[in-house]
């Protein structure tokens, strides 16, 4: 897009500086057409004509875009604040840095959105293709999007769980593909939207086409428990003991869990010697003896 505006001065410097006044732009930034030099009057009476210049530059998108974004801003009171951007594929992210700035956000991001909205038609209406712009405020577009990204996941495993679904607040298109890509990573949760133009929200439940495989558990697969089914669908339940406790079988040769306590010893003869000495002191245990503390109320 090409701004200009032709101004009339006595002299080409003058005419210069007043077109660069009303486009708000530098010198350096502007390109200059003289359409008629200044003639001086004849006798200091008759003819003469003043100075003629037509100053233009070549607005992108995204320059038409920060220079209206700046004119909204300063209109709303806020002076002290710095504007840069960052172009990505297709557009750019306009980032809004200052002391005095959060007030631009709004509720949960409604006058932020609003900005970003009108600021995007603007740069539309300048270039024929479509230039996206985003406007961020302290990384609240980072913070924000983190925040639903836990809220669908949160929301996507309770509708598993439960089996219920969930209506969100009415979001952007932005906030809820966001929405929509969190709950995609969870197994037997969908997500779609409802609501028509400003009333669009999310809705959160479980997928009636997911079926879960469990992992059942085959009690004849494992060898520690007091009871198992038979091939033939009978069930052998185990002896046990009166305590309670399933006594193990030894086989011939078998070392017992009490014989590896000894086996640390140099010799088997340290070992024996070890052994009859707890056999003739039956209150004494392997560890030392351990006295029971009493109160005072057994004296």
């Amino acid at each position: 897009m090409i701004r200009e505006f032709i101004a009339t001065a006595d002299t080409i410097e003058e005419a210069q500086k007043q077109a660069c006044e009303k486009l708000g732009t530098t010198q350096e930034q502007t390109q200059f057409e003289i359409l008629q030099y200044p003639e001086k009057k004849k006798f200091g009476l008759f003819g003469g004509s003043p100075a003629k210049v037509r100053a233009f530059v070549e607005v992108t998108p995204l320059d038409g875009a920060m220079a209206y974004l700046r004119e909204i801003l300063e209109k709303m009171g806020i002076t002290d604040f710095d504007m840069n951007a960052e172009e990505t594929e297709g557009g750019a992210v306009i980032n809004i840095e200052g002391e005095d700035v959060g007030f631009i956000i709004g509720h949960r991001g409604e006058t932020l959105d609003a900005l970003q909205y009108l600021t995007g038609l603007v740069a539309n209406h300048m270039d024929e293709g479509y230039f996206r712009i985003s406007i961020n405020i302290g990384n609240y577009r980072e913070k924000r999007e983190k925040t639903l990204e836990i809220l669908g996941r949160k929301l996507a495993f309770k509708a598993v769980k439960t089996g219920a679904k969930t209506a969100l607040e009415p979001m952007n298109p932005y906030e809820r593909r966001i929405i929509h890509t969190a709950v995609q990573r969870v197994r037997g949760a969908v997500s779609w939207s409802e609501g028509e133009n400003m009333q669009r929200h999310v809705v959160i439940g479980p997928d009636p086409d997911y079926k879960p495989s469990y992992n059942k558990y085959r009690r004849g697969d494992r060898s520690d428990r007091s009871s198992s089914f038979n091939k033939d669908g009978s069930y052998t339940r185990r002896p046990r003991s009166s305590n309670g406790y399933q006594r193990r079988q030894y086989a011939e040769g078998e070392s017992h869990l009490q014989d590896s306590l000894f086996s640390t010893f140099e010799d088997d003869n340290t070992a024996s010697a070890v052994r009859e000495s707890i056999n003739e002191r039956p209150d004494t245990s392997l560890y030392g003896k351990i006295e029971i503390k009493r109160s005072r109320t057994d004296d």
